[in-house]
């Protein structure tokens, strides 16, 4: 074997699986058919799942200097607008659904899916291009194997593993690996030659994003503007601008865009006669929106826009990616290296597929609502009235923030002779010689499965400060032995922590998946939660 996995495709979410395997002590090929990072403008935010896996690992500090350059560039292009122009945004902008943008100030704050989430709290405005460069400066670090300028050309696999033909000015050859991992984007080579079924829908729209050089700009209105021929953006950088035509898809996805095509789409939309004169980063989009049905064939995984494609409105496509390389990084580790529980790495696809659905409605459902037809109009308003009450615009934030985001890690049945009585098809934990007893203790149920609260502990440290190798996090909140006990058969995978929360003296403990989800928050089922998701206990 030339490694353990091999993952095609070195942008952001082969970056970050790569980093989260080698945490694992699994040995990693990167391949990427690019000979140096893609700079083309993409997506401008990243969400708070993003962030804070982010800050898990030690990065938020890279985050917190990218945003603050960022910014700098956003109050540019305020201070560049005449006096008197056109438009303006809200106290709190807090992103938009479907170009309607979402007042801050009427969130409700109070909302449990917003506490407890630490330093995080101010950073979003980070552009893809930058979450590239930290991923990349990390993968570094970490010694990744990085090879540019290659890519998938064939692969074979059985039993034992991968064979992979790449080719590319970096050279030509195969490599062998127990695993292949395609996260080589929309056109992923790796689902084709797999034959992963890719259903969905085709696209209705013609989407370009610059950033451009350009005169006669004075009268475009910053931010979302919808006309009676389309939808354009002007902003939030300089020379940025974003247009949308519902005349159906590109004829051509791979054609340059010229200074042209933009002016005559910028001009079209908005009704300005501006003039482009230079273009600095151009793309063109669509919005068909497709997913693959299983994100694992035998040996084969898919992640981020390799398994599921949709239009960028609301910046869901990387952070989405971003998810599955976490979910997956040590899901496939545990399976490399002997220790996974059984089924582990099938939970892949049943955690992520559900959110990638998600996605692709919520893609859809904006370009509904920015159609400039009476039909959607109507329905936009009645959209646009809800969102601006307090209780539509805390639960469009938290769609689009990502805090929403949770799984199902409830405790399996056990096998009990005799205890199936109907308890186990109603959801109930079945115990031997009396009813089900709670999974959780009082309080703690709405923790499982969600992200976990970045406590701040007795000695003054926080819960993600103890998550940086990667490894699953064990909180002893109680001093209970039998936490201690239980940590001690795993504690090959698990870091233990024996401490005090003193916002939370009601909650016995926590265990944290390497992902950062919580697994199990007190009661007596941790022995249970610790086999199901690290694996059997040592010897």
């Amino acid at each position: 074997m030339d490694a353990d996995v091999i993952v095609a495709g070195g942008g952001p979410v082969g970056l970050m699986l790569a980093c989260e395997l080698t945490l694992a002590g699994v040995d990693v090929i990167v391949v990427e058919r690019l000979t140096e990072p893609d700079t083309t403008i993409k997506a401008g935010a990243i969400n708070a799942p993003t962030i804070e896996a982010f800050y898990r690992r030690g990065l938020l500090p890279a985050l917190r200097e990218a945003q603050a350059t960022q910014r700098e560039r956003f109050e540019r292009f305020m201070r560049q607008r005449p006096a008197g122009a056109p438009g303006g945004l809200p106290p709190r902008p807090l992103g938009h659904y479907a170009g309607i943008m979402l007042d801050g100030s009427l969130v409700d704050d109070r909302d449990p899916d917003f506490t407890d989430r630490g330093p995080i709290e101010g950073i979003g405005m980070v552009p893809q291009q930058d979450v590239e460069r930290i991923l990349g400066e990390w993968a570094g670090r970490l010694g990744v194997d990085v090879r540019r300028g290659i890519a998938v050309a064939n692969f074979d696999y059985d039993e034992e593993g991968v064979t992979v033909a790449v080719e590319g000015p970096g050279g030509t050859g195969s490599l062998r690996a127990g695993w292949l991992v395609g996260c080589d984007g929309g056109r992923s080579t790796v689902r084709r030659l797999a034959a992963f079924p890719f259903p969905g829908t085709e696209g209705q729209i013609t989407g370009h994003q610059a950033l451009v050089e350009m005169t006669g700009d004075e009268e475009l209105r910053p931010g979302w503007n919808r006309t009676d021929t389309g939808v354009y953006v002007n902003g939030p950088l300089p020379g940025r601008i974003l247009t949308v035509e519902f005349d159906g898809p590109p004829a051509d996805r791979e054609a340059p865009v010229t200074a042209q095509e933009l002016q005559t789409s910028l001009r079209r939309v908005s009704g300005v006669p501006v003039k482009i004169t230079a273009v600095r980063s151009a793309t063109r989009f669509t919005d068909n929106a497709r997913q693959v049905s299983t994100y694992r064939l035998g040996r084969v995984l898919l992640a981020g826009d390799a398994a599921h494609v949709h239009s960028p409105f609301g910046a869901q496509g990387l952070n989405l990616g971003i998810g599955d390389a976490v979910n997956l990084g040590w899901k496939l580790a545990a399976t490399v290296r002997g220790r996974a529980p059984k089924g582990l790495l099938d939970t892949y696809t049943a955690e992520r597929h559900p959110i990638g659905a998600w996605v692709l409605d919520w893609t859809r459902s904006q370009v509904l609502l920015m159609r400039p037809d009476a039909h959607s109009r109507a329905l936009r308003s009645v959209v646009a009235d809800l969102m601006a009450t307090p209780s539509g615009t805390t639960y469009f934030v938290k769609r689009i923030s990502g805090v929403w985001h949770h799984y199902d890690v409830a405790p399996r049945e056990r096998e009990e002779p005799g205890g199936r009585d109907g308890r186990e098809e109603r959801g109930e934990q079945v115990t031997p010689g009396g009813p089900a007893e709670p999974a959780v203790c009082a309080g703690a149920g709405a923790l499982l499965g969600r992200s976990a609260p970045d406590l701040v502990l007795a000695d003054g440290t926080r819960l993600a400060d103890h998550c940086h190798d990667g490894r699953a996090l064990l909180l002893d909140l109680a001093d209970d032995p039998a936490v201690r006990e239980a940590a001690a058969a795993h504690a090959d995978r698990v870091n233990l922590v024996t401490t005090t929360c003193e916002a939370r003296p009601w909650l016995n403990g926590l265990l944290v998946r390497p992902d950062g989800v919580v697994a199990w928050a007190g009661g007596p089922a941790l022995g249970d939660a610790l086999e199901r998701w690290l694996g059997p206990a040592l010897v």
